[in-house]
């Protein structure tokens, strides 16, 4: 088994040092304004740039008008759409930027939730905890909503939310997804912290899930 990381929420020179020695599959810019993680695209760029070329970057967008994302696309390889974006606006990002992979995150409330990302056709999801304020909420995703979720979207899969050192195994054999996406587990005070970064990647090392 070979599960995929994200390690989401970079914003500094030494995140991206971090990155370089943990590995990671994809790390995470948040272009949302209203977030704490929050970075400029020129500042994006010069991450990227610190960055190693294995890795991919994700740019996280929230109801961003799609004219805008041309100013981010230097910085994203893939966007991530995190907001309330519709059928009908994943399709025009598609035509605008047919080279990017297209993300759709999840805030998993119900079902219904599930039927409407699904029509967006991404190429793969991110599923979250449903929280009123945007972006990621650090907490557990009700375990019969993210069955529900698996089965029914025929896409890979990312699981974010409440995932750290203490349950990511047990997240993995449960679901089996493509990938985890992590953000403040792998942070203290705020910021991304190189020993909790590489304690998961060891950690999947070890039981032979990465």
């Amino acid at each position: 088994m070979s599960v995929k990381l994200k390690f989401c929420g970079i914003r500094r020179n030494e995140d991206v040092d971090f990155a370089n020695e943990t590995r990671p599959d994809y790390i995470g810019f948040i272009f949302y304004e209203k977030s704490k993680r929050f970075i400029f695209p020129e500042i994006a760029e010069q991450l990227k740039a610190r960055l190693d070329k294995g890795i991919k970057t994700v740019g996280v967008f929230v109801n961003m008008p799609a004219e805008r994302l041309a100013e981010f696309s230097a910085a994203a390889d893939i966007f991530q759409l995190h907001g309330d974006e519709s059928k009908e606006y994943a399709e025009k990002v598609r035509q605008m930027f047919p080279e990017k992979e297209i993300w759709k995150a999840v805030r998993l409330r119900s079902v219904s939730d599930i039927e409407r990302a699904a029509e967006t056709k991404a190429d793969k999801y991110v599923l979250d905890a449903f929280s009123e304020a945007y972006g990621g909420t650090g907490k557990r995703i009700d375990k019969e909503l993210l069955n529900e979720a698996v089965k029914r979207l025929d896409r890979p899969i990312f699981i974010a939310g409440g995932i750290g050192a203490d349950n990511i195994c047990e997240t993995i054999r449960s679901f089996m997804p493509f990938g985890i996406d992590l953000s403040s587990s792998i942070e203290t005070d705020g910021f991304k912290d190189l020993s909790k970064m590489m304690n998961i990647t060891e950690i999947l090392r070890e039981e032979k899930i990465r």
